[in-house]
């Protein structure tokens, strides 16, 4: 990991003290940043992305924080799971107090508050908070990209994702290649006092099989009720070329017809009608079939859900530069342990269906 300079840490928090734009990394993917209490600067933060207005932003807080400072009301529940995964890849729906500006909660009356494990972000959130006369400073955070594109896991892809802006309209901390790759786990328990239980609004890293190890049971599944979250849309975290997924077998009917030139061409449906031969990338899992048809590049990644989302975001990016007529995704196994990297593939297929 590149080392951060404590000057640039803290110059960094003074201009979000200032109501500027700071990109900083986090161990899941970077953040695009402001004071979550000032309304204007998370405004800004909202033009810049082009994300909706009533889309609400997730406050990141540093370890020593105290997150009762945001709620109207921390449950022992929500207290537990605090205990077991924070510092982590997990954001905690909660009643929101007071102060927080409706922008952040996209005018809902819940707030979504997460602490990160990545050391950059601990060091600017706690240099943060110390400019506050009260010691609690927020950072509302989504991913460092234009609304519903592929999120950053790198500070080169924030540079590029942003290349209007320079140095001045948007710090950016390197802080190297983000370890989780995909967004952190979404759980509401801002309804519990009402009957509702913890429900499950984005799965991720922390899977709903350990969540039910702290909460006794397996989180419920979204309701109409439910408040909205970030990356909760059906067409989410999608490059500009046409995603699919496919199962193995249909990949390899697929690339059997388009090797074999007697063979009917049952592929050019799947494919959409790709020209002949296709320019497809094809993200697999396994080893490459042989032969490969002209046309076709394989990638073939891990069988670990915790490598494969790592690696996911910076290929998908990789792969849209290439000039691609479309790029297929093996479907990944459907288990628990894949939850989090089935969501954001399907919700970025969805871009295209």
């Amino acid at each position: 990991m590149p080392e951060v300079d404590s000057m640039r840490i803290l110059e960094a928090a003074q201009r979000l003290q200032q109501g500027r734009l700071v990109a900083f990394p986090t161990e899941t993917v970077y953040g695009l940043g402001a004071d979550a209490e000032n309304p204007q600067a998370v405004a800004r933060l909202f033009a810049v992305k082009g994300r909706p207005a009533n889309h609400p932003v997730i406050v990141h807080l540093s370890p020593e924080a105290d997150p009762a400072y945001w709620v109207t009301h921390l449950s022992p529940v929500a207290q537990r799971l605090i205990s077991a995964f924070w510092p982590g890849p997990l954001t905690l729906i909660l009643p929101r107090a007071g102060h927080v500006p409706d922008v952040v909660s996209g005018g809902q009356d819940s707030v979504g508050l997460r602490c990160p494990s990545h050391p950059v972000a601990q060091m600017l959130l706690h240099a943060f908070a110390g400019l506050k006369p009260h010691g609690q400073g927020g950072v509302a955070a989504p991913s460092a990209n234009r609304f519903g594109r592929v999120s950053p896991t790198r500070a080169e892809h924030v540079r590029r994702e942003f290349s209007d802006l320079d140095e001045q309209a948007l710090m950016i901390l390197d802080g190297g290649d983000a370890e989780v790759g995909i967004e952190s786990t979404i759980l509401d328990v801002s309804r519990m006092a009402s009957g509702h239980p913890p429900v499950l609004l984005r799965p991720g890293q922390i899977s709903s099989l350990q969540l039910a190890e702290v909460l006794g049971e397996l989180p419920a599944q979204p309701d109409r009720d439910a408040p909205r979250v970030s990356g909760s849309l059906r067409a989410h975290y999608a490059p500009r070329t046409p995603v699919r997924i496919w199962s193995r077998t249909a990949l390899q009917r697929w690339l059997e017809a388009w090797s074999d030139p007697d063979a009917p061409r049952s592929g050019q449906a799947l494919s959409g009608g790709l020209a002949d031969p296709p320019r497809v990338a094809v993200i697999g899992l396994g080893p490459t079939p042989a032969p490969l048809p002209a046309g076709v590049q394989w990638v073939t990644l891990p069988s670990d859900p915790a490598v494969y989302a790592h690696r996911l975001y910076a290929l998908l990016r990789e792969l849209d530069d290439a000039g691609l007529q479309q790029i297929v995704l093996q479907a990944p196994p459907d288990d628990a342990r894949w939850q989090g990297v089935n969501d954001r593939i399907t919700r970025a297929a969805a871009a295209f269906s």
